[in-house]
């Protein structure tokens, strides 16, 4: 089976400018696909911007069958790329904060609901998902999402590795002072939960925060296949599955769990 190209979007895009951040992603698509990419993650939020004013997000918000995932759709079929993105989404009663894949046809395969929110700008936007594990399969693999600082909870993760996701896809907004996340905790939890994990982040001055890029993708050895540096930038890597079968032989943690041991987690 082959290797699925990724490419990762380091990128803010522009506040509040669905439109723009639209363009942006076509054209960082259209670059993806012709560098042999069959999927293209971009950042957390990445369709409207993060640091918006709260009383802005209701209206930036849309469903998840809303224009911008008909247009993204758009963008992925025309360029033969399946595309995750973050984005504000509009639900009966809340807005989450999500994270949509479409498919390179451009059906939606899944979309995720942040289910640990960030500080008080994230509690004061959003309603918490109730969903830990959402998943689809996208070139032989199967394929997770999460948001930012869901992957900071080993358990979240774990429960992942149970469920098979061979390609955890983590939009963020990874903010100063914390880039040791990107740079440490990430490659560790692929290598101990033995899963590929594309974590894609924001970069540059926003509001009140700044974004520090360090974009990566880590395999289940716990090597960093890419790495983005702190501005704007597309970078590529493998989630390949043969090196993921080799390393799932070799190591051990997965089987060697005692689960009986750790009820008092839950």
């Amino acid at each position: 089976m082959p290797a699925l190209r990724t490419a990762l979007l380091q990128s803010s895009g522009v506040l509040g400018d669905t439109a723009q951040n639209l363009k942006a992603l076509d054209e960082a698509a259209a670059h993806a696909a012709q560098g042999g990419a069959g999927l293209l993650v971009t950042s957390e939020m990445f369709l409207t911007g993060y640091a918006l004013d709260l009383q802005d997000i209701p209206g930036l918000a849309e469903p998840a069958d809303g224009p911008s995932a008909v247009a993204i759709g758009e963008i992925a079929r025309r360029h033969g790329i399946a595309v995750l993105y973050g984005y504000p989404e509009r639900g009966d009663d809340a807005v989450f904060n999500a994270a949509q894949l479409i498919g390179p046809d451009g059906v939606r395969l899944a979309n995720y609901r942040k289910t640990h929110l960030f500080g008080c700008f994230e509690q004061d936007a959003f309603t918490p998902g109730d969903t830990p594990v959402v998943q689809a399969d996208l070139g032989g693999l199967r394929i997770g999402i999460m948001i930012c600082y869901d992957v900071e909870f080993p358990e979240n993760v774990r429960a992942h590795a149970l469920a098979g996701t061979d390609l955890l896809l983590v939009p963020t907004a990874q903010m100063h002072p914390f880039q040791f996340v990107a740079e440490q905790l990430v490659p560790v939890r692929a290598f101990e939960n033995q899963m590929y994990i594309a974590y894609v982040n924001r970069t540059g001055p926003e509001g009140e925060f700044e974004f520090v890029g360090l974009s990566c993708l880590a395999s289940p050895d716990g090597v960093t296949r890419t790495r983005a540096g702190r501005g704007e930038e597309l970078v590529f890597g493998e989630a390949d599955p043969e090196l993921l079968a080799a390393s799932r032989e070799t190591n051990p943690y997965l089987r060697d769990r005692r689960p009986g041991l750790y009820a008092s987690l839950v």
